[in-house]
């Protein structure tokens, strides 16, 4: 585990095993996915509260893997006070019991916020999009979805995708020809699983795997793939300094929220960070450095004209996107992701 000191601010960069991390009791330990969206956390909202309350952050990284949270939780070890969860893990985790049910009446205003975003154990605190990413001093046109994606003989070069099934065999529908909103309906079906595995296989030659969000826009920067599946906000983060971009059609949007492992101490203080978190002006600092849409709907009005045109939620952007469907993922992902760990063995 790697440890760096941000003034009073601790960010420890955890290994693949689960590792402990001992706290003082006005320590709470957040666990995020790294990388670009991490930082522009500490920035709008852990500096601030740490600087508003005196209580302490120390941040940790994951790329969501739910086992990790299982463990603790089974055994009664649980060091984690807040995680950043994706909502299919978290509807899963929350039916599941390894996260805590939420009052949020009792610590937010609900009327403030998106539909979706209050769930009996998360705070959306985000909205962010799966989308194609690549490079405009290599492209001279901007992939057109999916389609385009898949034709390495229209675009040759290797494609970078999220190692999982979540959102790849999405994708690989619409490749497929499967209109967006019809994408979920097929996927419940066995001939529609076989059907996105086997365009699956069509590219399987010419992809390069990413696990971390971090990844995609390295693997473009330096010419190791032509697109990549990517979260917008990470291009976002180096487009003044890059000549990375986003094409939007045939993205998939989510939410990401916090959550509190079931028998996380001192729950009290990190409902306070929660509460923080989603206030009007830590989401439009949070959006101003990253991209993601707030969940607050009075921090629309404090974000700029030309920052909100970079947003997931702006109407020219989410269409031809398609939200992802929670409860498809919650009945389907373990069956789903074994299936696709399997086939990408092979």
């Amino acid at each position: 585990m790697k440890c760096f000191n941000l003034n009073k601010l601790a960010f420890c960069v955890f290994a693949s095993a689960i590792t402990s991390l001992s706290a003082e009791a006005s320590d709470i330990t957040v666990i995020s996915f790294g990388g670009a969206n991490t930082q522009a956390q500490i920035e709008s909202m852990y500096k601030p509260w740490q600087a508003k309350t005196g209580h302490n952050i120390i941040v940790g990284e994951y790329n969501g893997e739910m086992a990790r949270v299982k463990a603790m939780v089974d055994t009664n070890s649980v060091t984690w006070h807040l995680i950043d969860s994706e909502t299919p893990e978290l509807v899963r985790g929350c039916e599941e019991g390894m996260f805590e049910e939420l009052d949020t009446a009792s610590f937010l205003n609900e009327d403030d916020f998106l539909e979706g975003a209050l769930t009996p154990c998360g705070v959306g605190f985000f909205v962010w999009s799966m989308v194609i990413g690549y490079d405009k001093a290599r492209l001279a046109t901007a992939p057109n979805g999916w389609q385009d994606f898949w034709d390495v003989a229209k675009i040759p070069g290797k494609r970078g995708l999220r190692k999982g099934a979540k959102y790849t065999l999405e994708f690989a529908l619409m490749a497929d020809g499967v209109p967006a909103k019809e994408v979920y309906q097929v996927l419940a079906t066995q001939a529609g699983q076989d059907r996105a595995f086997a365009k699956l296989d069509e590219l399987k030659p010419h992809i390069q795997w990413w696990e971390a969000g971090a990844q995609p826009p390295q693997f473009l920067a330096a010419g190791d793939v032509v697109m990549s599946s990517v979260f917008n906000g990470r291009i976002n983060a180096v487009r003044d300094t890059s000549t990375l971009d986003v094409a939007w059609n045939g993205g998939i949007y989510d939410m990401d929220a916090w959550a509190i492992p079931r028998g996380a101490k001192d729950q009290a203080i990190a409902k306070d960070f929660i509460a923080f978190s989603v206030s009007p002006e830590a989401q439009k600092n949070f959006a101003e450095i990253i991209g993601y849409g707030p969940t607050n709907t009075k921090a629309m009005a404090l974000i700029a004209p030309e920052v909100q045109a970079n947003l997931p939620t702006s109407p020219a952007n989410i269409q031809g996107q398609i939200a992802i469907d929670v409860a498809f993922w919650s009945d389907w992902g373990e069956q789903l992701e074994q299936r696709f760990n399997a086939w990408a063995a092979r």
